[in-house]
């Protein structure tokens, strides 16, 4: 990869991250079974903060668990893990174990303030061949750069083949790629969300390693498995549940969390004069979990615009990016405005303009 490519890690989180977690075994000490551990473990849940991310009704639920059983477990990661509160010093402190991924291109991370950040959920929606699915495989390249592994968790489309294309970009060793890449497919959104117990029980056992998480897409199963207004209520609860599951994932293991969205059309738009009548879908439920959200469009032929839709950090940019599928033509030359930032991902080479 490019030297004005790589974004380098922040300060301080080699030495913070093997205080990231309490391993759960560590209930022993406490007076809880190894039998009851084991069961905890068999959901996904690995680490004393993970107890607490837990509510008593979901901890009952568990095959074995009793209420008093769950008192006791409660009481003894409470001892482990003060519940109490901090100054705003000291979570400033603990946010310096955040770090950014690379997305290929040094505008683009400028873009997104770093790149796709670890304890938060990055979301990027747009229609159809818009490069979602472009930027998923690019970032699982670019993690390597960095770190060691990512995790590649699919529902639709992955290519290996298209791993090994933008490892040529980067001149990264191809099985090397694609040794430190998993991937599973989803049928199912209920499979989806069992197949995040797994992701959190790997996370644990290799503590440390995977750094990036992926999901393409997060809605595309529940607009399978739910149909009508009559089943909205409840995919707009499964969804918030999944949401909710994923960014405890990447506060208890210090990941990113990256996820591409559909579109649809909005019939009414029209009736308000709206421009654009397409919008995300996943509701508000959606919209309050992403910490930063991506808006990607076309242009003319490959050109494609990227807009920061939501950011807490950030003002509203654009990025004007064109895909290309020979790593050759890549220039990464890159003109800048006053409100318009150059990127590319992949195989990619940009070109600024006004809108």
């Amino acid at each position: 990869m490019k030297e004005d490519q790589v974004v380098a890690e922040e300060p301080g989180f080699q030495d913070e991250e093997e205080s990231l977690f309490q391993d759960i075994d560590l209930l022993q000490k406490h007076g809880i079974n190894v039998a009851d551990i084991k069961k905890l473990k068999s959901v996904g849940i690995c680490t004393i903060k993970g107890i607490q991310m837990t509510t008593r009704r979901a901890l009952c639920n568990v095959k074995g668990l009793s209420e008093a059983k769950v008192d006791k477990i409660k009481e003894a990661a409470n001892k482990l893990i003060e519940p109490g509160f901090l100054t705003a010093f000291e979570y400033s402190e603990k946010r310096k174990m955040v770090f950014h991924i690379t997305t290929g291109s040094q505008e683009f991370d400028k873009l997104l303030g770093g790149g796709i950040e670890s304890m938060a959920i990055t979301e990027a929606f747009g229609e159809f061949r818009t490069g979602k699915t472009q930027l998923s495989h690019t970032l699982c390249d670019c993690s390597l750069s960095v770190f060691r592994n990512a995790a590649d968790f699919c529902t639709l489309i992955f290519r290996p083949d298209r791993l090994r294309d933008i490892a040529d970009r980067f001149n990264v060793d191809h099985d090397a790629v694609l040794d430190n890449v998993l991937y599973a497919r989803a049928y199912t959104s209920e499979h989806q969300m069992e197949l995040l117990d797994y992701v959190a029980a790997k996370f644990h056992e290799e503590a440390g390693i995977f750094k990036l998480l992926i999901i393409d897409s997060i809605m595309a199963l529940f607009r399978v498995d739910f149909s009508g207004r009559g089943e909205l209520a409840e995919r707009q609860q499964k969804l918030a549940q999944m949401l909710s599951r994923l960014q405890k994932i990447s506060e208890e293991y210090n990941v990113a969390v990256f996820v591409t969205n559909q579109m649809t059309a909005d019939p009414g738009a029209t009736m308000t004069f709206q421009a654009d009548p397409k919008k995300p879908i996943g509701g508000h439920i959606l919209a309050h979990a992403s910490t930063t959200r991506i808006s990607l469009r076309k242009g003319r032929g490959e050109l494609r615009i990227a807009k920061i839709y939501d950011r807490l950090t950030e003002r509203e940019q654009k990025a004007s990016v064109k895909t290309i599928k020979d790593p050759e033509e890549d220039t990464d030359t890159w003109s800048r405005g006053t409100t318009h930032t150059g990127a590319c991902w992949g195989s990619a080479e940009g070109e600024h303009r006004e809108e």
